[in-house]
């Protein structure tokens, strides 16, 4: 199989706006404000917009989408001819392969909780007590680190791809085949020159 320039390209520039997007959600964090009721003593969380969750949930899609699109083209390791034995290759395709869907799952995880998280509001608490009132928010990091996750998925991936089209069968075995039947072309001229050697004597 060979390295395709598109697929580098596609997959590379998803993993970078999820990243993006990662940031962007990390930073935009819903706050929250406790705010006492006009009509009773209860109190209650004002929330600003969820712009975070937007951008978690759309960066969950693209890094998802990208993975599935290099599983896809590499048959995900394990549905292709297979890889030749033997060769560097190989173990790096095995090793990335690996490194690239843990640090998907780990920022796929990061992500998804994430935007879970900030979009939960907390309801009416707190009687007589609204200073007492705590309102539920996302901590801070949990979209840095799918960020971070997504661009080590990304470096996963490239690799991954990389030393999979390196050690591809299918490459191989054309090679081989060809080897094979330019083998078997030059024996009968060969043995045809001889032939009409032996005639001439």
């Amino acid at each position: 199989m060979a390295l395709s320039v598109s697929i580098l390209a596609i997959c590379t520039s998803l993993h970078l706006i999820a990243f993006v997007l990662a940031i962007g959600a990390e930073s935009r964090r819903s706050s929250a404000t406790v705010h006492p009721d006009e009509y009773d003593e209860r109190t209650f969380c004002v929330y600003s917009k969820d712009a975070s969750t937007v951008y978690g949930l759309t960066a969950f899609g693209l890094l998802l989408i990208s993975q599935t699109v290099v599983n896809a083209v590499t048959r995900c390791l394990c549905f292709g001819k297979g890889l030749v034995t033997g060769i560097p290759s190989t173990t790096f395709a095995i090793f990335f392969f690996i490194f690239s869907w843990i640090s998907f799952l780990g920022a796929e995880a990061c992500l998804l909780a994430g935007s879970a998280r900030n979009a939960y509001h907390t309801k009416y608490r707190g009687i007589f007590a609204g200073n007492d009132l705590s309102c539920a928010t996302l901590r801070k990091g949990v979209f840095a680190a799918g960020a971070a996750l997504t661009l080590l998925s990304l470096v996963g991936s490239v690799l991954y791809y990389w030393a999979h089209s390196r050690a591809d069968t299918g490459g191989w075995e054309k090679h081989q085949n060809e080897g094979i039947a330019m083998a078997a072309s030059s024996f009968p001229h060969h043995q045809q020159q001889q032939t009409s050697e032996f005639e001439k004597v």
